[in-house]
Order: C-alpha cells, then structure tokens, then sequence
C-alpha cells in the first residue's frame, strides 16, 4: 500500500499492517464466515467488517483483494455471497452441496477449484476401522477476491492464513498466491497420510508373511478400501492442476504457475504411491488367500492321516464284532493280544508314512 493511500475507516492505526497478535480460529458454528480480510501489497487491513463492505473498500481502492473464508454456508449465506462477489450459480451451488470430484472450471474471469481433503484416523492394525476421512475445500478465484469454502471437520485454513500474511511477498502476487497456498497444503497432506498408509501396508505385510501370526483377512480388505477412497480424492486432481500449470490463458500470474508445477509433482508422486498401495495391498489379498488355502489343506491332510489310522482299527473290529459262530481264532488264547498287536503295529506304520510325507 503506497503511503499516500487514505486509510480505511476500519484500519487501526495504532498497528502497522500484519502485527495482530496471533490468535487460534475461533469456534464457530457451520455455515458461517470464519475470516474475512482486505490484503493490500500483501498486507492485511485488519477489520470487522462485513465482506461486502470489504469487497467494496478493495474496488474503491482498485488495487488488493479480500480473502473470504467460509465452512460449510448454507444456501441463503452462499446465494448473498454469489450475488455480491458475482459467481456463477452453479459453481455457489457445488459450493453448498459439496461432495463434488477435484475439478477445475472457468467462468469468464472467475476460477473454481474443487479439492478434497483427507485425514489419517489412527487405529488397530488387527482390527476393521475407517483409516481415512475426507472433506472438501472449494476455491473461488477472481481479479480483486479469493473465497475459500470448506466442508468437513478437519483441513482448517486459519494456520494457512497466518502463514501467508506472514510473507506479505507472496500475498502480494494475488488471490492466485492463496489458491497455490490452498493447493500446496492440501497435497502435503496427502503425502503425510500416504506416509503413514504406508507403515500400515508394511506392518499387514509383515502379518501376513509371519507364520505363526493369523492376521484376519478382513483387516486387508479394509485397508484396500481405505486406500480406494484416497485414490478418488488424490487421483482426480491431477487434470486441475496439470491445467492450471500449462494453459497460459488462465488469469493466474506466471510466478504462481511456476509454484503450481511443483505442487503438481508432488502430486504426481502421491498418486503413484497410492496406485502402488492399491497393486500390494491386490497382492496381499491374495497371498493371504492362498495362505488360508494352504493353511486349510494342511489341516484336511492331518484329518485325513488321523481318519486314516483310526480306520484300522476299527475296521478289525467292526470283523470281530459281527458275532459270528465260525470265525478264525475265536477260541484261540493269544488271538486278543495278537489282534491288539497287529492294530497298534500297523497304526504306528501308517503314523511313520504320514510323518515322513509331512502329513502329520
């Protein structure tokens, strides 16, 4: 801001621009304005004022732009907001409805960027639980504002904000500064989640291969469904930002496209991570699979070899039970030791053959 710019009626002029005291984001209810702020030169204007009277300070002034941040408005506070800062109805209603793809769209001058956030939840390997939980956060860029609206209960912007006003250069280059800022938090995430995906698979990994440990199969599954909601957050972002990266006609300064291609990267690296989970976590399912199947055979070989020897005898004496009046050896003194002998030898045969094809 030049100096010999009037000030604001909202400024305070006992506080140079950007030395507010840091304070956490206060508790508010969904559906409301979390932040609004003028940024002048990369500096905010501090004030309590309403976003229109902000919007109409920037225009009066014709140069900065205000930074709206909204959590989850309903449609009366999302339609006054389309009518003031002149969104397309579409794009305000995406907005309220959310659950939307990562997607970009133009309106004339007006960009908007839909990306979903995630969240690493922490649980028991062993145990079937939701691992990640996802949300949105829906981008408006314009020439002279930024609005920034977000759904679900966590990737919270008010650290993000803090930040930035803490290098008025960046915030100087313009709404689009907030827009890379927004794009570049939201992928860092991902690679924290995936980060911490991928002890998960390395841990399931080291379950399933461990001999003596019986990792419940339904664990994999869960996790490999975990890991199919990531890929649709992660994966469909990539167009978005291969756009906003390459099409020169897009009202974005070049030195935002420049930090735009290298969130991209980080992107790209992401989302070959997770397409890496996906195969393993394939592979896992199925050598789990085959260890139940192994695991099964080798206990029907056991039944089988124990059914076996306890055939034997039975078998002889299900012939000496039938009480017949001539049979061998009925009134012979040694005939019941020697049967008894010829049970336990050819039981003890049978045990030698199965031990030593690993049956038993």
């Amino acid at each position: 801001m030049s100096s010999n710019s009037p000030l604001p009626s909202f400024h305070r002029p006992a506080r140079s621009p950007g030395t507010r005291p840091a304070t956490p984001e206060p508790a508010r209810e969904p559906g409301r304005v979390i932040d609004c702020a003028v940024y002048v030169d990369g500096r905010r204007l501090w004030d309590e004022s309403t976003y229109k009277n902000a919007l109409a300070e920037v225009r009066e002034r014709h140069e900065g732009f205000v930074w709206l941040g909204l959590h989850e408005p309903g449609l009366d506070l999302m339609s006054d907001v389309a009518r003031t800062f002149g969104l397309h109805a579409l794009a305000a209603e995406d907005a309220v409805h959310a659950h939307q793809r990562p997607k970009l769209e133009r309106y004339d001058d007006i960009l908007f960027l839909v990306l979903r956030t995630v969240q690493y939840l922490p649980h028991e390997l062993k145990t079937v639980a939701e691992i990640v939980d996802t949300g949105e956060i829906m981008v408006f860029v314009g020439p002279d504002f930024v609005i920034t609206v977000r759904h679900g209960g966590h990737g919270g912007l008010a650290g993000l904000r803090k930040r930035l006003e803490g290098d008025p250069a960046q915030l100087a280059l313009g709404p689009g500064a907030v827009l890379h800022a927004v794009a570049d938090q939201v992928v860092d995430v991902y690679m924290e989640v995936t980060t911490a995906i991928e002890e998960d698979v390395d841990a399931i990994e080291e379950e399933v291969f461990t001999p003596s440990n019986k990792l419940q199969i339904e664990a994999i599954y869960q996790l490999k469904r975990e890991v199919v909601e990531l890929r649709r957050a992660v994966k469909p972002l990539s167009l978005p930002l291969q756009v906003l990266t390459h099409d020169t006609s897009l009202p974005l300064p070049k030195e935002i496209r420049r930090y735009l291609r290298d969130v991209a990267d980080h992107h790209t690296a992401v989302t070959e991570q997770v397409m890496d989970f996906n195969e393993s976590l394939s592979a896992l399912i199925n050598a789990a699979l085959a260890k139940v199947s192994v695991q099964q055979n080798t206990d029907m070989r056991k039944i089988s070899a124990w059914a076996a020897m306890a055939a034997v005898p039975t078998m002889i004496a299900g012939v000496y039970g039938m009480n017949f009046t001539h049979m061998p050896e009925l009134s012979w003194t040694y005939g019941y030791p020697i049967v008894i002998v010829i049970m336990v030898v050819l039981c003890a045969g049978l045990y030698g053959n199965f031990h030593r094809n690993k049956w038993l």
